[in-house]
């Protein structure tokens, strides 16, 4: 007999985070509607990320703040930080 719960999990056992890269769904639509920004801005611009990067770090940031995926600097997820010119300009 095996000593594993059911589909052979451990019982008792608590859940490891995913691995980076690996994503949990979104069961509860918490980022829902910046998901839904960003796609459109997608088909709008006729699927050009770099177009919509606002949005897309705006989708990473929700998806961060909800533990949906590990907290860490947008930089190291290929973003590159904004100069102060730039958000200048901006304002």
């Amino acid at each position: 007999m095996s000593s594993g719960g059911a589909f052979g999990g451990a019982r008792g056992l608590k859940p490891k985070p995913p691995e980076k890269g690996v994503f949990p769904l979104d069961h509860f639509g918490e980022c829902k509607q910046v998901m839904t920004e960003y796609m459109a801005c997608l088909k709008e611009h006729g699927s050009v990320a770099e177009q919509c990067t606002p949005l897309a770090k705006k989708y990473l940031e929700c998806r961060m703040e909800r533990e949906l995926m590990v907290k860490q600097k947008l930089e190291d997820l290929g973003f590159k930080e904004e100069s102060a010119e730039a958000k200048q300009q901006k304002s």
